[in-house]
């Protein structure tokens, strides 16, 4: 029947060929009657066209005539028109009309097409099917060697035979290829595996992943395609690194970071620097006291240069503001640097944190082409190698040279080699994308790379000129139209094991992500304790005494921990820090109405119980000793000493402080009054 079909096919193409030739005919004699048509010797290299050919165009519009095919017309745009083509059907009687399309009136069917549910020839008929063991096609049963006949098997492939046998009233009997062989042909033109058991006629289908090829459909009849697919590339997953302590500085490169360290000093140097060039950041802390001559202080001390930066960059600010147009500018600049910095690492910190991305060396089939440190192969005898083997394609006849050459073989016998070969060694498979979705949802360590090399589909196999084609073509639209080889693939396909990606984003943080802050939260406090005690500890050396310092530590610890007021522990020892040291009488005297001046500033008051006028006299040392944040005004420079002043109903204190080849400075106060002494 089905050099019957071929031979009708040549007897159309003939019938074609003569009407062809026939209209051509016709035109060129109506052609002749109005002019003298004559051969003329043209050339491809010219542009010189045959005179008569636009009118000879113009007259083939206008033949109409009955041929061999049927009436012969064409419209306006040389495209034959209103002609009727027979719909035949074929029976046990031979080809009987059941149709017929014109290209006017449309299709108009003359009888109804026979029901799938009820056929003559299907009906309580045995077919063999031959298939091949392939997860999740077909398998065998875990107690398979307990049952007998189609029992022994399960799987994707055999839920669909079921379904179709229901359906089309036949029965069945599962017989695997003895070569365990999908099918490729051989030198002598013979085939192998299923396609070769069709040919040979030892089986009536061939159910299996089977993918459909022109080279096996020059031999065997297809059905339907159930399941459409592409060649896809397995590889084993390669994760980058797991998130460390530390991973909070992802967003930014170790480069980026060291230029913002450069950058912190730069600016808190300029900052030192601007502050003590303008004299706008020099002032007056008591402006009451305006005229009269007092200290002035800048508050851009060495250590406050260093900390406003910071208070800046983190957000939070501090109590020393700018003053001056020059320290505005640059406090200003650091500010949009920050806002700018700060938003980008927030922006950033999100999609480091919490996606783990992969590090894999090939992302695309181009790249696994340009290199060769890892092997790539496919299934030996396999559709997949007959692709790479008749590809034309440039970067695919290059993959199929690889591996063609390579030595060792990269082609392997079965899937599951192939996957095993994946995960031990640097290999890629290249394998259909339905199994390479099958066994990822099976094995974590598995990965596709890239998107599909091709698209084509699996059908069912039938030998050449089947009667059982058209059935089965239309019993697999049946199930896809209900949906039946959707839910079989998610019954088999499904493995449930491996997370989905949305599973990954949406799982929360843990210590291995922002563990680190936590460290260095630590780190800081253990810094800032350590500090406290080298504070402490150097306060006590610096004072004279006969106390030890493990004594007064472990005192100060405990008013800490029972809750004491340690303001008593902190005047007793403030009591001994200055017991050692007799005052003068004259400073002595002072002490009932004296001015503190502590860090450069001025206040005043009376009846304090501390040493005020030590204070100040240490601190107007500090003056001649070069403090960088205290300056004398120049109202005052011209006094040469400070003298005593007899304790009068003022109760001043004069004070003489000596100085490091400098000028001893005067300075006379007065119940809270600050004044240069005459």
């Amino acid at each position: 029947e089905r050099w019957f079909q071929r031979c009708q096919q040549i007897r159309l193409s003939s019938a074609l060929l003569f009407d062809a030739v026939y209209a051509v005919v016709a035109a060129v004699q109506e052609l002749n009657r109005s002019q003298n048509v004559g051969a003329t010797q043209l050339s491809c290299k010219s542009s010189k066209i045959w005179e008569h050919g636009t009118s000879l165009m113009n007259y083939l519009r206008m033949v109409e005539l009955e041929g061999l095919t049927g009436h012969i017309e064409f419209n306006s745009k040389g495209q034959r028109s209103n002609y009727a083509l027979r719909i035949m059907q074929n029976s046990k009687d031979g080809l009987r009309q059941i149709g017929l399309w014109h290209s006017e009136d449309g299709l108009s069917m003359e009888r109804k097409l026979p029901s799938i549910n009820v056929t003559d020839t299907l009906f309580n008929t045995t077919l063999t099917i031959t298939t091949i063991l392939e997860n999740p096609y077909v398998m065998l049963r875990p107690n398979h060697q307990d049952l007998e006949g189609n029992d022994r098997y399960e799987g994707f492939c055999v839920d669909m035979l079921k379904e179709l046998a229901d359906i089309l009233k036949f029965k069945y009997r599962i017989r695997l290829v003895g070569d365990r062989l999908y099918g490729v042909p051989g030198a002598n033109g013979t085939w192998t595996g299923m396609v070769g058991e069709l040919i040979s006629r030892k089986a009536d289908l061939a159910v299996a992943g089977l993918t459909i090829t022109a080279e096996r459909e020059k031999v065997i009849d297809f059905s339907k395609p159930f399941m459409t697919l592409g060649i896809s590339i397995m590889y084993r997953v390669h994760l980058g690194r797991r998130p460390g302590y530390f991973s909070f500085l992802d967003p930014f490169s170790p480069g980026v970071w060291l230029f913002m360290l450069l950058a912190y000093l730069a600016v808190s140097c300029v900052l030192f620097l601007v502050a003590r060039l303008t004299p706008y950041e020099w002032y007056n802390p008591h402006p009451c006291l305006k005229g009269r001559c007092n200290l002035l202080i800048n508050q851009y001390s060495l250590g406050n240069s260093f900390w406003f930066p910071v208070g800046g960059f983190m957000q939070q600010g501090s109590t020393i503001a700018p003053r001056a147009l020059s320290t505005r500018c640059v406090s200003g600049v650091w500010w949009a640097f920050t806002l700018i910095i700060i938003s980008s690492y927030t922006a950033n910190l999100a999609a480091f944190l919490t996606v783990q991305r992969m590090e894999v060396p090939i992302e695309s089939v181009d790249d696994l082409a340009d290199q060769t440190a890892i092997e790539y192969g496919t299934m030996h005898g396999g559709s997949t190698m007959t692709f790479f083997q008749n590809s034309r394609y440039q970067t695919y006849q290059r993959m199929w040279n690889f591996m063609h050459s390579k030595q060792p073989s990269v082609f392997v016998k079965s899937t599951e080699e192939g996957i095993a070969r994946v995960l031990n060694s640097n290999y890629a498979y290249l394998l259909e994308s339905t199994m390479n979705e099958y066994y990822r949802q099976r094995n974590c360590n598995l990965t596709q790379i890239g998107g599909l090399l091709d698209t084509k589909g699996y059908g069912i196999g039938m030998p050449v000129g089947s009667v059982y084609r058209d059935e089965f073509d239309l019993a697999i639209l049946k199930m896809q139209e209900d949906n039946r080889l959707e839910i079989l693939k998610r019954k088999w396909w499904d493995g449930g094991k491996c997370p989905k990606e949305e599973d990954h984003r949406a799982k929360g943080l843990g210590m291995e992500n922002i563990g680190g802050i936590f460290v260095v939260l630590v780190c800081g406090l253990l810094v800032a304790i350590f500090m406290a005690v080298l504070e402490f500890v150097w306060m006590l050396r610096q004072a004279p005494g006969n106390e030890s310092v493990c004594e007064e530590m472990l005192r100060e610890l405990q008013g800490i921990v029972l809750c004491r007021d340690s303001l008593q522990v902190r005047r007793r020892r403030a009591a001994s820090l200055m017991r050692p040291r007799p005052l003068p009488l004259e400073e002595r005297r002072a002490r009932a109405a004296a001015v503190s001046l502590s860090n450069g500033k001025l206040c005043g008051g009376t009846g304090l119980p501390e040493p005020l006028s030590h204070r100040l006299a240490q601190e107007a040392a500090l003056v001649a000793r070069g403090c960088s944040h205290i300056r004398i005004c120049p109202e005052c420079r011209r006094f040469q000493g400070l003298r005593m002043r007899p304790a009068g109903a003022t109760g001043a204190a004069n004070f003489v402080l000596p100085s490091r080849q400098q000028p001893v400075v005067s300075f006379g106060f007065s119940w809270g009054e600050f004044f240069p002494s005459s």
